[in-house]
């Protein structure tokens, strides 16, 4: 089976890119899958030619059989007006077509557009051979607002590596509280900072909290000293996945308390590491994570218990450790092997109901 995996440049940051790393370097045997590159940061000239780049190679695709599945990876804002044309480019060939949609704000941009701009819209999506989210909460949300048939959409969370070995942490003189993710409003990256800030002193003296990852680090870094809080919170930037993964060795609780995702690729990180985490019940995280089991949830922007279960993961070590096991017993079946033959599952019964209609026809 031939695929056309069409989304973010691999070399781009962020959970989508690493997705789609991870499809390719586990695809099955019988799969061939060839990605094209239809975004990549820069200017709004470089990615109009990125896209152009993209649709031409994917015609050329087309018109010389070359594909049997058009995978699109969907995000949100421009994203959508992108890969709507993709998909409808396919449709002239009549090539089956799946989205995968991982938009953290796709119900914001959606919100946003007018009322025939959403027909168009739930037109294209309702016509793909099958529509790929990543939670049932997300499922709903497509299937109740987009009119998509429920038997159209899979639910296949977010695949991760489970590490062989994961370290012991016990008896740490300082917990290390580790966010990974860009630094912003969305993220609750600023919430997390003046959470830290209201800590007891004694508290805080036992920790130290890491923030890894772009975006407005400038304005991070400018609050955290508004609030004489340097010697105890530390900006890394943009880190690699080798990085990354030496990051999540060393942390003892991962925190993200986002106002909005789909189902973060760095929490399914972290609890792969036995990490319990400190997030929030938006996108599909409360599907994974467990209050009190594996981690402890807390409303977005509420700042107070936020600190309040900081507190409690720095205090208690039993609590943290007990957590961390739950949280890798939680992630085991998302190894990324498993996945991948779940999405080769979905292509390959699609193709086939394909195939056997039109031998009937």
């Amino acid at each position: 089976m031939k695929i056309i995996m069409i989304g973010a440049s691999l070399q781009q940051n962020g959970g989508i890119a690493t997705v789609e790393q991870l499809i390719l370097k586990y695809a099955p045997n019988e799969i061939k899958i060839q990605h094209l590159t239809s975004h990549d940061e820069g200017s709004i000239t470089h990615r109009l030619i990125v896209f152009i780049k993209a649709l031409i190679s994917l015609l050329s695709q087309l018109i010389f059989q070359k594909t049997d599945i058009v995978y699109i990876h969907l995000s949100d804002g421009g994203s959508v007006l992108r890969k709507a044309i993709i998909a409808l480019t396919a449709f002239i060939f009549q090539k089956p077509v799946f989205i995968h949609a991982h938009g953290a704000e796709f119900h914001v941009t959606y919100s946003r557009l007018p009322l025939w701009a959403k027909k168009w819209l739930n037109a294209i999506f309702r016509k793909c051979q099958g529509f790929i989210v990543l939670s049932n909460t997300w499922k709903d949300f497509y299937v109740t607002n987009l009119g998509l048939n429920p038997q159209q959409v899979f639910v296949l969370p977010n695949p991760t590596e489970l590490p062989i070995e994961i370290p012991q942490r016990l008896s740490v003189k300082k917990v290390t509280l580790l966010f990974c993710g860009r630094v912003g409003q969305r993220k609750g990256a600023f919430d997390l900072i003046q959470a830290f800030a209201n800590l007891p002193s004694t508290i805080k003296d036992r920790s130290q909290l890491i923030l890894a990852g772009d975006g407005d680090l400038e304005a991070g870094q400018n609050l955290v000293n508004s609030l004489n809080l340097a010697e105890y919170i530390t900006f890394l930037g943009w880190v690699d996945s080798q990085k990354r993964n030496e990051l999540l060795a060393d942390a003892d609780v991962f925190i993200l308390p986002s106002y909005n995702e789909g189902l973060p690729m760095a929490i399914l990180e972290a609890m792969a590491w036995g990490l319990p985490v400190i997030s929030t019940p938006v996108g599909g995280i409360p599907e994974l994570v467990v209050p009190q089991k594996n981690g402890l949830l807390v409303t977005p922007g509420d700042v107070e218990n936020l600190s309040q279960a900081m507190q409690t993961l720095i205090a208690n070590e039993t609590l943290r450790l007990a957590m961390g096991e739950a949280a890798r017993e939680t992630v085991a079946p998302f190894d990324v092997r498993q996945y991948s033959c779940h999405l080769a599952d979905i292509f390959s019964k699609s193709v086939n109901v394909i195939n056997s209609i039109e031998y009937e026809y």
